[in-house]
């Protein structure tokens, strides 16, 4: 795979069409093509600032076009790339951790000899530009969640977090379209991991705190519910018997143990 060369610090404008620069390290890129990327990316940053004014004037139609020209233009591999090839090496990694486990299953005795599966997370190329495309995406989800579309916020935040993963904005953006699909649960954990990049962030902070106490009452809730479904069951099965759920009941010692005392009066 040809790496991706950057042309900071070199005055392109002195170099003649057909020159040849070397690099540090071995290999070469012709000034053409430095000069093609060093447009490319110019032409990316004019749509991502007409973006932002379109933003700015809460003309999001027109900022998310204008985003989508800035990413489209920007060299290099593209987010939907990256996003294949993140699936492509979970598929692979879910498919080893399979064979590891039969492998286990079918030689017991040498389970001690084997070494367990470890996954390993998936680790994008580097991308001469990935910041710059990172923050494209990222711009882009944010005009997706004032227009509702959440699913497409959350896609665009994935490729932001691949390409840079110390950068707050896609984090936090991704968190608002999960809370808004009733994800509270990865909510939460984007929010987490943007407080722990920017430790100092007030609005971060108050978000984890918001967030938390919806969880906690969303688990609650949930047990709640899991609980409810348990007895019914329960009641169903001794039914049969002439009793019910209510005719026990559990009892807590001194030692924090508990005994299940009959009740048959209940």
């Amino acid at each position: 795979m040809t790496s991706k060369f950057s042309s900071e610090g070199f005055d392109l404008d002195t170099a003649s069409s057909g020159d040849v620069i070397l690099e540090v390290g071995g290999g070469s890129t012709k000034v053409d093509e430095m000069k093609t990327e060093s447009s490319l990316v110019a032409k990316s940053e004019e749509w991502k600032q007409k973006g932002n004014d379109c933003f700015r004037q809460g003309a999001y139609l027109e900022a998310f076009d204008m985003y989508t020209e800035a990413i489209e233009s920007c060299p290099g591999m593209t987010g939907d790339e990256l996003l294949k090839e993140k699936a492509k090496h979970e598929e692979q990694q879910h498919s080893e951790a399979m064979e590891a486990h039969r492998r286990s299953m079918n030689e017991p005795d040498k389970k001690d000899e084997k070494e367990s599966f470890k996954a390993e997370p998936y680790k994008p190329p580097m991308h001469v530009y990935g910041d710059k495309l990172a923050t494209y995406h990222s711009n882009r989800a944010a005009v997706g969640l004032h227009l509702n579309q959440y699913e497409d916020v959350i896609r665009d935040c994935d490729i932001a977090i691949l390409l840079n993963p110390s950068y707050t904005k896609p984090y936090m953006r991704r968190s608002a379209a999960y809370e808004k699909t009733e994800r509270t649960e990865e909510a939460l954990q984007d929010a987490k991991a943007a407080l722990q990049l920017d430790p100092t962030n007030a609005n971060t902070r108050k978000t984890v705190t918001r967030l938390q106490k919806l969880e906690d009452q969303r688990l609650e809730e949930l047990k709640t519910e899991t609980m409810g479904k348990l007895k019914d069951l329960g009641n169903s099965i001794l039914g049969n018997f002439g009793l019910s759920i209510d005719n026990f009941n559990a009892v807590q010692g001194p030692d924090g143990s508990y005994s299940v005392n009959f009740n048959q009066n209940a």
